[in-house]
C-alpha cells in the first residue's frame, strides 16, 4: 500500500496557516486556558484535513492480476511467417500463471480479436481472414489494446512484428504510455525471401507534345541475377516489350516513344520472371499531359456511319466514333477528350457505372457533353434519374403530362434466392424509378415471384407514390423460380382495365417450368396488353424470354451487366407511351443566346420531330419548340459547359436542318462551345514521402484553388487541403494505389488537370526489421526484445495498483472537527466536562415530597413554642 497526492503544491498552503495560528498562540499565551489550548488544536487538526484533501490525497492497493496481449502483426510484409509466430505464442502460453489473463488480437490497418483477455487461455485459435494486409498500423494496434485491457493492472503488450510501419506513429502514441501501467515488449519476425523482382519507379515526362519524343525511364530492383521480361502500356495498349537482363540490385532501363494519344495519357510498366516472391510490387503507373488540338469522342447509337461525323467533314475537329458497348470503364480514357457527344445512345448499353465515370469527367475535369436526340436518346433511351440526367440542362419528364394516354403497367419481378444480391437491389431500384415516371392517376401492379406469385402491389390507381416506393424496396429474396404463373396474374389483373396502354415487364435470371405462353399472349394482345422481357445472367432461359417479348409485341433485353437494368426499366416505362415525340413539323423560335444568334441571320429552317424533356431551372433554351419545349439547351455543371440537342442528327427528326447550308457550322459551334478553358499556368503536383500531395502555384495564390481529387472508377476522394504557404498546398487524399487525377481551377474556373500515380504500398516492399523503432518502443515503454518464448510471462517490473481516494474522508473528518469547534464555543468547555443531573424516580420524588412536609412541621411547632 502507498500514500500518494496529486497536487502536492496545495500543501504549501499550510504554511500561511500554521504561522497564522502559531503567532495568535504566542500572543495569548498568557490568557490562554486548557480548554482554548484544545479548542486550538482541534481547528488546525480540521484545516489540516481540508487542506490535505484539495491536495488530492489517495493510496494505491496492490492489484494482483496481471494481463498479457499478445498483438500479431498479419500484414503483406509479414506473409510466410504465420506458423512461426503461433508456435511462439503456444510455447509461451506454457508459462502462463493463474492470474494472469492472455488475449491474442492480430492487425494490419486494422485491429481484430482471435481470443479475448481471459485467464482460461491455452492455445492459439485459428485465425480469422484479414480483408486488407496492404498495411501495418502499429500505431493504431497499441491504441486499441489499450483500450481493451483494465488500467487497474499491470499490463505487457507483446508485439510480433518486423517493426515496418506503413501507416501511423507507434513511437509517438507510445509515449502515452508514460508513468502508467502499460510497457511493450516485441518479438521481431521477418519474412525470408529468396528471390523477387521489384519495379522501383516508372518515370515519364510530366508534360508532352503530340509527336514529340518520350523518355520512359524504368528502375528494377532484383535480389539475385536472372532473367526477365519488361512491358510498357500506354493507356492500357502494350507499345513494347523486351526481354532483360537483370543484374543483382538495381537495373535502370530507357525507353525512346514518340506521342500519339492525347490529353491526359497513362502509362504502365510491368516487369515478368519465372519466380517472383512478390508479385504486387511489378507493376507501377504514370501519367504525361499529352498537349494537341483538342480532340472530341462521338458516341454513335446508329448502327450506320455517324451522321455528325459526316457533317463535319474532314476539315474539322479531331475526332473518335466508337459504338456504346466500347465505352471504357477508366477516367482517363476520357481525359484525353475536350468533349463528348451522345447520339442516340440507349442507356441500357452504357451503364450507370460508365455514366458516373462520365458524370466526373463532366463535372471535375471540363469535359464537354452534348445529347442529341432520336427513338434511343433521353426519356426513350432509359436516362431517367441516372447520372447523364444530372449532368444535362433538361430533366426527361415532360410537361403537359396530364395530356398522354392512360397507362397501365404491371411489373414482374423474379425474387428467387439466385436473385439475391445486386440483382436484385438493382432490379428493385429500376421498379423504383419506373414508378417515379407515373402519373398518380397511372395504373400500377407490382408481382414479385418465387416459386409462385406474391402480389406486393394490387393492379389499380397509383395514388401515393412513396408507399409504393417503400414497398417494393422491401421485397426480400425468396425460393425457386415459376414464371408461367406470375405472368398469368399479371395479363388477368390489366385484362378487364379500361386503359389505352397496357404493358408487363418481365425480369427473371432462372428457368421455369412450361406452360401455354402462346394462348396467354394471344388473349393479351386481343385486349392490347403488351409484354417485355430481361434476361439477368447466364443463366436465364433467354430464348424463351425473346420468344415472349416477340409474340408481346414488346423488346427483349439479354442483360449481362447488373448496372443496366434501371436504364432498361425506365426506357420501357417512357416507351409505353410515343408521346415522348413530338412529330408536328414546325419552326423553333430562337432566342438570342452568344454565339448562335449569327447562324440563323438568314432565318431558320422547318423541324420535323424531337424527344419531349423539360429545361431545367437555371438552363439557357437557345431554341424552342411550339410548345416551348427545348429543342437546344445549355447549362454549366461543375466545369464544363453540357448541351441537349432533343431532335436528331439523321435528317428524319431535323428535317430541313439536315439540308441547311449552315449544318455543319451549326455543329462545329456547338462543339466550341463545348471546349473547356484550359489553363496554361503550370500547376506542379508533387507525391510527397508521407503519401501526400504538395501542389506548387507559381502565381503564389495557392489559397484560392479549388482541387479535387478523382480515382481510375471515376470516384471522387475525400480531400483535405492544407495551405502551406502563398505558394504551396497540401493535399492529403484517401486513395489506394493506382492512378489519382488533380483537377485543379483558379477563381474564374479555368482548369488544369494533372494525373500522378500512387505506388504499391511499402508493405511489398523487401526490407529487413526496423530495429530502430523495436529498440527505442521496448526502451520508451520499459519493455524487453525477447528472444524466447517463456521470457513473456516474466515477473513485471512494474505493478498493478487500485488508486483509492481519500479526500472524501478528510473532507468528512474536517466537517467533523469544525462541528465540535463551534460546539465548545457556542457552549463552553463546561458543557462537555459538567456531569449531567441524575432524573429522580417516583418513589423518590414522594420521599423528597414527605421530608419537606417533615421540615416544614417542625418548623412550625418551634415557632409556636
Amino acid at each position: 500500500m502507498d500514500l500518494r497526492i496529486d497536487m502536492p503544491l496545495v500543501l504549501l498552503l499550510l504554511l500561511p496557516l500554521l504561522m497564522y495560528f502559531g503567532w495568535t498562540y504566542w500572543r495569548e499565551r498568557q490568557r490562554l486556558k486548557k480548554s482554548h489550548i484544545v479548542v486550538l488544536g482541534i481547528r488546525i487538526v480540521a484545516i489540516f484535513c481540508l487542506v490535505f484533501a484539495l491536495a488530492g490525497p489517495y493510496i494505491l492497493l496492490p492489484v494482483k492480476e496481471e494481463q498479457i496481449v499478445y498483438l500479431v502483426d498479419r500484414s503483406a510484409s509479414m506473409n510466410g511467417t504465420e506458423d512461426e509466430m503461433v508456435q511462439f505464442i503456444d510455447e509461451s502460453l506454457q508459462s502462463k500463471k493463474d492470474e494472469q489473463l492472455a488475449g491474442i488480437y492480430s492487425f494490419s490497418s486494422t485491429l481484430q480479436t482471435e481470443a479475448i483477455l481471459s485467464n482460461s487461455l491455452k492455445e492459439v485459435p485459428k485465425f480469422t481472414a484479414l480483408k486488407a494486409t496492404d498495411q501495418t498500423n502499429i500505431e493504431q494496434s497499441l491504441q486499441l489494446a489499450s483500450g481493451i485491457v483494465d488500467p487497474k493492472k499491470a499490463t505487457r503488450l507483446v508485439l510480433l512484428t518486423d517493426g515496418n510501419e506503413t501507416k501511423g506513429d507507434a513511437l509517438e502514441f507510445a509515449s502515452k504510455f508514460k508513468g502508467s501501467n502499460i510497457s511493450v515488449d516485441v518479438v521481431p519476425f521477418n519474412k525470408s525471401v529468396m528471390n523477387d523482382v521489384s519495379l522501383k519507379s516508372f518515370v515519364t515526362p510530366q508534360v508532352s507534345y503530340v509527336g514529340e519524343q518520350q523518355q520512359l525511364v524504368t528502375e528494377i530492383n532484383a535480389t539475385a541475377a536472372g532473367q526477365g521480361e519488361l512491358l510498357l502500356y500506354e493507356n492500357d495498349e502494350l507499345i513494347h516489350r523486351e526481354a532483360v537482363e537483370l543484374a543483382e540490385g538495381s537495373n535502370v532501363f530507357t525507353y525512346k516513344h514518340t506521342a500519339t494519344a492525347e490529353g491526359l495519357v497513362k502509362y504502365e510498366a510491368m516487369v515478368q520472371v519465372d519466380q517472383d516472391a512478390i508479385f504486387e510490387n511489378n507493376k507501377l503507373t504514370s501519367v504525361t499531359m499529352v498537349q494537341s488540338e483538342p480532340h472530341l469522342l462521338i458516341v454513335n447509337g446508329y448502327d450506320t456511319a455517324s451522321p455528325i461525323a459526316a457533317a463535319l467533314g474532314n476539315q474539322s475537329i479531331d475526332y473518335d466514333v466508337v459504338d456504346a458497348k466500347s465505352l471504357p470503364n477508366e477516367l482517363s480514357s476520357y481525359l484525353q477528350y475536350n468533349a463528348i457527344i451522345f447520339d442516340n445512345v440507349p442507356g441500357h448499353l452504357v451503364g450507370e457505372a460508365k455514366m458516373n465515370v462520365i458524370e466526373q469527367a463532366v463535372k471535375n475535369f471540363g469535359v464537354g457533353f452534348t445529347m442529341v436526340g432520336g427513338e434511343n436518346s433521353f426519356g426513350l433511351g432509359g436516362y431517367f434519374k441516372t447520372p447523364i440526367e444530372t449532368l444535362l440542362p433538361v430533366e426527361m419528364e415532360i410537361k403537359g403530362k396530364e395530356q398522354l394516354p392512360s397507362l397501365g403497367l404491371v411489373i414482374v419481378l423474379d425474387r428467387s434466392g439466385s436473385m439475391s444480391g445486386a440483382k436484385l437491389e438493382l432490379a428493385k431500384e429500376a421498379a423504383a424509378r419506373s414508378v417515379e415516371m407515373l402519373r398518380d392517376e397511372d395504373t400500377l401492379g407490382f408481382i414479385a415471384f418465387d416459386d409462385r406469385p406474391w402480389e406486393i402491389i394490387e393492379t389499380g390507381p397509383l395514388g401515393k407514390k412513396e408507399e409504393a416506393v417503400d414497398t417494393i424496396l422491401s421485397v426480400t429474396p425468396g425460393g425457386g423460380t415459376e414464371i408461367y404463373g406470375s405472368l398469368a396474374k399479371a395479363y388477368e389483373n390489366l385484362a378487364d382495365l379500361k386503359l389505352q396502354r397496357k404493358h408487363i415487364i418481365l425480369l427473371t435470371d432462372g428457368q421455369s417450368q412450361s406452360g401455354n405462353y402462346e394462348d396467354l399472349i394471344a388473349e393479351g394482345k386481343e385486349k392490347g396488353i403488351t409484354l417485355s422481357t430481361v434476361a439477368i445472367g447466364q443463366d436465364a432461359d433467354a430464348n424463351l424470354l425473346e420468344a415472349l417479348s416477340e409474340m408481346g409485341s414488346g423488346r427483349f433485353y439479354d442483360v449481362v451487366d447488373e448496372q443496366t437494368i434501371p436504364s432498361i426499366l425506365s426506357r420501357e416505362t417512357a416507351m409505353i407511351s410515343r408521346t415522348y415525340i413530338e412529330d408536328n413539323p414546325f419552326y423553333p423560335t430562337i432566342y438570342n443566346a452568344s454565339g448562335w444568334s449569327t447562324l440563323f441571320a438568314n432565318g431558320v429552317p422547318q423541324m420535323n420531330a424531337y424527344i419531349g424533356t423539360t429545361a431545367k431551372q437555371g438552363a439557357t433554351v437557345i431554341a424552342e419548340s411550339e410548345k416551348e419545349d427545348p429543342v437546344l439547351a445549355q447549362w454549366q455543371y461543375g466545369l464544363s459547359k453540357t448541351f441537349a440537342f432533343t431532335s436528331d442528327s439523321t435528317g428524319k427528326w431535323t428535317g430541313d436542318w439536315a439540308r441547311w447550308q449552315n449544318w455543319g457550322t451549326f455543329w462545329q459551334t456547338l462543339i466550341s462551345q463545348m471546349l473547356p478553358s484550359y489553363n496554361d499556368v503550370a500547376y506542379d503536383v508533387r507525391l510527397e514521402s508521407d503519401g501526400s500531395f504538395v501542389i506548387t502555384d507559381p502565381t503564389n495564390e495557392a489559397a484560392f484553388l479549388d482541387i479535387v481529387a478523382v480515382n481510375e472508377a471515376g470516384e471522387e476522394l475525400e480531400t483535405q487541403l492544407e495551405t502551406i504557404s502563398a505558394s504551396q498546398v497540401r493535399a492529403v487524399v484517401q486513395a489506394e494505389p493506382g492512378l489519382i487525377f488533380f483537377r485543379i481551377a483558379d477563381e474564374e474556373k479555368t482548369i488544369y488537370q494533372a494525373g500522378l500515380s500512387v505506388p504499391y504500398s511499402a508493405e511489398y516492399e523487401l526490407r529487413p526489421v526496423n530495429d530502430k523503432l523495436v529498440e527505442e518502443l521496448t526502451k520508451q515503454t520499459g519493455g524487453s526484445i525477447l528472444k524466447e518464448p517463456n521470457e513473456v510471462f516474466r515477473e513485471f517490473s512494474k505493478k498493478g495498483a487500485e488508486r483509492q481516494n481519500i479526500a472524501t474522508w478528510l473532507l468528512l473528518a474536517g466537517m467533523l472537527l469544525f462541528f465540535i469547534d463551534i460546539t465548545i464555543r457556542r457552549f463552553g468547555w463546561s458543557f462537555l466536562t459538567r456531569p449531567r443531573k441524575k432524573e429522580q424516580t417516583v418513589e423518590e420524588k414522594t420521599i423528597q415530597a414527605e421530608d419537606t412536609n417533615v421540615a416544614q412541621l417542625l418548623k412550625g411547632m418551634k415557632k409556636r413554642s
